[in-house]
């Protein structure tokens, strides 16, 4: 083994030893998958206590794991003997060419196990290898321990010594499929794609829910919202959603010819909550996610989000709730969709000229007794397209 990926992790550490194994074989298996998704050739995957080591002599290897969820950093590493001159042998080859005449350089160990030495031993016979190479190559050396041009890592563990020069930042969180199944409801706009992809990152497995509101809608909202999941499945290959589309355009037309017409939005997202709840009974997930941020759009008002709820006995999730519009373009860029939730699709044609705003609490549960809400529900349900979106 002469490459190797080191890969890091946070959280899971402080979990108890048994948990912390459980976490640590799904998250080589994710990264397993990421792997295979992305056709990157590794030997190996294998772990020790405190870190993951994935065999590979691509680099690329060490971009693909940064991107699974519970991974920290990574590493694209050499191996040498864990000893002080195995490891300044790596280091001087390293340098040579990486560090030019002008430039100081900084050698950052660290040491894991027990050993004849300290980290600082290390660091200095190490520097002191990189230094004679230097010479030998007529480049004057220069070591600046506190702002150098070059940096070479030296990570001493018990049988083995690895020595790089970059760290990949990972997406961190917890290992996808840790943490149970939430229902998502998710539409092709710029927050519920952001939503999904957070508590994917808490380790939720998602189920996604589509209320098509045809013919409220066209076509486009709905390839809209099965490309931003075709985009966020980019995270997570291993874990193929099982997409929910959900016929919702009658119901909008009978809030719309028998309620009152300032409700529709509330009375839409209440029925989805309705319709949610009864796909997470199905599949045995533990809540439900929205895209909701604090007075956002007219239906995220504080007061009708309480009308929303009110009566119900829902588990609600809503991770982009305090954050505002550009905090959620800022990560919809970095996960992918925001390019796809920018296209026009022409709108929802249900929506009020003048929505309501400040709901009473009850007056959901009044609007409701206008129309035959249950038999709706279980009718959206009940027609329910299931779809699956993996990877092609």
């Amino acid at each position: 083994m002469e490459n190797v990926v080191l890969v890091r992790y946070g959280e899971l550490a402080l979990k108890s030893t048994g948990v912390r194994n459980w976490y640590e074989k799904t998250l080589v298996k994710n990264i397993g998958s990421m792997l295979d998704h992305r056709g990157i050739p590794y030997s190996k995957i294998s772990r020790e206590w405190g870190r993951i080591f994935i065999e590979s002599d691509d680099p690329e290897a060490a971009k693909a794991a940064a991107d699974v969820f519970g991974v920290v950093s990574t590493s694209f590493a050499r191996v040498a003997d864990a000893t002080i001159e195995a490891a300044g042998s790596l280091c001087s080859e390293l340098a040579d060419g990486y560090i030019s005449e002008g430039q100081s350089f900084a050698i950052r160990a660290r040491r894991t196990g027990n050993h004849s030495f300290s980290s600082r031993d290390i660091g200095m016979k190490c520097g002191d290898a990189v230094w004679k190479m230097l010479e030998s190559k007529g480049i004057t050396p220069s070591v600046d321990l506190t702002n150098p041009d070059r940096e070479i890592f030296v990570e001493m563990r018990q049988s083995k010594s690895y020595v790089f020069t970059e760290t990949e930042e990972g997406v961190g969180g917890l290992p996808l499929g840790t943490q149970g199944k939430m229902v998502s409801l998710m539409s092709g706009g710029i927050d519920s794609p952001v939503a999904t992809w957070m508590m994917m990152k808490r380790g939720i497995e998602v189920i996604p829910v589509y209320c098509n509101n045809t013919p409220y809608n066209d076509e486009r909202a709905h390839k809209r919202t099965i490309d931003c999941l075709k985009a966020l499945q980019e995270w997570c290959p291993g874990h193929p959603f099982k997409l929910y589309e959900v016929p919702h355009g009658a119901n909008l037309r009978q809030f719309i010819d028998k309620c009152s017409k300032n409700k529709t939005c509330l009375l839409c997202k209440r029925t989805m909550y309705r319709i949610a709840m009864e796909i997470m009974k199905k599949e045995g997930a533990s809540g439900i996610v929205t895209g909701s941020s604090i007075g956002q759009v007219a239906s995220q008002t504080t007061f009708n989000m309480y009308a929303e709820l009110y009566g119900l006995c829902v588990p609600l999730y809503h991770p982009l709730i305090g954050l505002d519009k550009n905090e959620i373009i800022d990560i919809a860029r970095k996960i992918g969709t925001y390019d796809i939730s920018i296209r026009e699709t022409g709108g929802c044609g249900a929506v009020p000229i003048h929505p309501e705003v400040k709901a009473g609490m009850d007056s959901m549960i009044i609007e409701e007794e206008k129309i035959d809400i249950e038999t709706l529900v279980d009718s959206s349900v009940k027609n329910a397209n299931i779809l699956r979106i993996d990877l092609e």
